[in-house]
């Protein structure tokens, strides 16, 4: 066990430093590469069977996590398996890209340019952008970046803190096959269950945990954004991102939640918070919590690796 923790507080450290210098790059990033192998891998043993679903998954995430025990594995002294795990935290850490379609976001709205904006979302999520003004748009972005900042940031630390490169890769697998086939439409509802449960199962603990860091980052509204996450934090249809949005919505001080519209068909889900609707002026402010959120829980998962590698 020390062998394999030896530098991977240090690195988890050093690749979030790395991701917010460099964060994702436009070509060639190891997770389009994983997303194309998983593609290929789909049209070969694609049935609508939840069988062939969960052999789709099993492969794809146990490949992941052999290949970085194996590096992990291979690496010698504590520099050196800190540079690994550096690298393979700035590989699957989104925060600051998060934090860059945020800012985006937010310009093209306070420019009045709504079809740059609409035109932006698909960037952050899978709503319908169509006839959407620029408070839906807000609200739109802002429910991004909370349940996101689990996804892109919090999630990937703690799995690496607990499980080294194995963790990190395979947890960002793992999210990025739910994105890819975990929708309940006629080709997926099957196929994808595996990978949409196991998405839920890897993010139970990371999404509670970003909820609490969010309390404790939230100057000014700790109390109120504890409130709201203990009181709406189940509402949400989701396992987990109730929590990230709720605990946003309070220290926000704004209401989220509402119905949205994804390809036609629209999904109406409860409010969370008691404030007043998102608007512009939000996103940034929702941007700026969630990078305070991305130090705590690296500090946290640092502290995590730590104790681990005392054991």
């Amino acid at each position: 066990m020390r062998a394999s923790t030896e530098g991977r507080a240090a690195g988890l450290l050093l690749g979030v430093a790395l991701d917010a210098v460099f964060a994702d790059p436009r070509r060639g990033h190891p997770v389009a590469l994983f997303g194309r192998a998983a593609k290929a891998w789909e049209r070969a043993v694609y049935a609508d069977s939840r069988g062939r679903g969960v052999l789709y998954t099993s492969v794809l995430v146990g490949s992941v996590a052999a290949g970085g025990w194996a590096v992990e594995r291979a690496v010698r002294g504590p520099v050196a398996r800190a540079g690994v795990t550096a690298l393979a935290t700035w590989a699957v850490l989104g925060g600051t890209s998060l934090g860059r379609e945020g800012r985006l976001m937010a310009s093209h709205l306070e420019n009045g340019d709504l079809a740059a904006a609409r035109g932006r979302l698909s960037y952050l999520c899978a709503r319908d952008p169509a006839g959407l003004d620029a408070d839906d748009l807000a609200r739109a972005t802002t429910e991004s970046v909370a349940e996101n900042t689990s996804d892109a940031a919090i999630a990937p630390l703690l799995w690496g803190a607990v499980a080294g490169v194995p963790g990190l890769l395979a947890y960002r697998a793992v999210n990025t096959l739910d994105a890819m086939v975990g929708y309940r439409d006629e080709r997926y509802e099957r196929f994808g269950w595996a990978s949409a449960r196991l998405d839920d199962l890897a993010n139970w603990v990371p999404a509670r945990v970003t909820g609490l860091l969010t309390v404790a980052c939230a100057r000014g509204a700790r109390g109120e954004a504890w409130r709201v996450l203990r009181r709406d934090g189940a509402a949400h249809p989701s396992p987990n991102a109730g929590r990230c949005e709720a605990a946003f919505a309070g220290a926000l001080g704004v209401r989220l939640g509402g119905a949205n519209s994804y390809g036609g068909r629209v999904e109406r889900r409860p409010e969370l918070g008691d404030g007043r609707g998102p608007e512009v002026r939000d996103i940034r402010r929702a941007v700026r919590l969630s990078a305070g959120v991305t130090v705590a829980a690296a500090l946290v998962s640092a502290g995590v690796a730590r104790a681990l590698a005392r054991r």
